[in-house]
């Protein structure tokens, strides 16, 4: 059974002239790792928006957890964990801190001024997360004095205090480093591994979109493609092979004369369709001065499908 089924969305903002969101329909299975791409404009903040209760749709039906987000905002709130692109820490007070009042205010656990003074089980899941995502003692310092790394992983321990089935992630690197981006990823694949917990992404970088199991890509308000990374490069795009050769008219004719599909951009890029690289070298009598794969990139098939860069 899905844990997030999406029926039907529809939101229109007053005085708009098109749907934000048009018809939008997925599902998101338990444990996985969902990620939701598209241009500027193309409906994710509006659908991250319905999805986590911040905003009402015109129509459509949203599931988490088999709770209504519209009808039970408060059973679907109690499910989720939310990171927010810009932080919502209170840098007055330490992580730990941070941490203990969200757990309170959630009704996890009882009211007390001291981190020793709370019950044992809120310690060890405080000490238990830290770990996890690499914090340890350092929940403890005053956030103003943390990273930009440190702090987006207390966000994570705080969004996973309650335990919740979905954490949404609304561009959760943003203005970190490469090294911290990498740090985070990794830390964030042993809380998916430890907890099951289904990741629902939304970001700027496609590198991270491809490591998810699959991709939801939005233009206009609707859903123009959904499937892996794999499938999606597999259906739009495929591998070619990079040759030049000095001689490069008798490299033309032979390529032409073996019926192969070839576009010249500098170098001659070879189309396998079906045939192995090896299989084309070797065919080929004319000596060659460049060789090498191409692969197929998300950003190719991401490109291809909405014509432009992510924003």
């Amino acid at each position: 059974m899905p844990v997030i089924e999406v029926r039907d969305l529809v939101k229109r903002y007053r005085k708009a002239d098109r749907n934000a969101v048009d018809g939008v329909s997925f599902e998101v299975r338990q444990g996985e790792f969902f990620a939701l791409l598209g241009p500027n404009g193309a409906g994710k903040t509006t659908t991250i928006s319905i999805l986590t209760t911040t905003l009402a749709p015109t129509s459509g039906r949203v599931l988490i957890g088999g709770a209504d987000a519209i009808l039970d905002s408060a059973a679907v709130r109690a499910q989720v964990g939310i990171i927010f692109q810009k932080p919502s820490i209170d840098l007055n007070l330490s992580g730990e801190e941070n941490v203990r009042f969200h757990a309170i205010l959630y009704g996890l656990y009882p009211y007390r001024p001291l981190y020793r003074m709370m019950p044992p089980e809120y310690r060890r899941q405080v000490s238990d997360l830290a770990g996890l995502l690499g914090l340890g003692r350092d929940i403890f310092k005053p956030v103003k004095k943390m990273s930009g790394g440190m702090t987006r992983k207390l966000e994570i321990i705080r969004g996973l205090m309650h335990r919740p089935r979905v954490l949404f992630l609304d561009e959760p690197t943003a203005g970190l480093d490469a090294a911290s981006r990498r740090s985070l990823w990794d830390y964030l694949k042993e809380v998916r591994n430890a907890s099951e917990t289904t990741i629902f992404l939304t970001t700027h970088y496609l590198d991270e979109a491809e490591v998810a199991d699959r991709i939801c890509i939005l233009d206009k308000g609707k859903v123009v493609k959904l499937g892996s990374p794999e499938e999606l490069k597999a259906e739009l795009l495929q591998e070619y092979l990079v040759i030049d050769a000095r001689d490069r008219t008798r490299l033309r004719r032979e390529l032409e004369r073996r019926g192969l599909q070839f576009r010249e951009a500098g170098p001659f890029q070879v189309l396998l369709d079906g045939h192995s690289a090896q299989d084309v070298i070797r065919s080929l009598d004319t000596e060659l001065s460049v060789l090498r794969i191409h692969a197929p990139s998300l950003e190719d098939a991401y490109l291809k499908i909405v014509g432009g860069a992510l924003e």
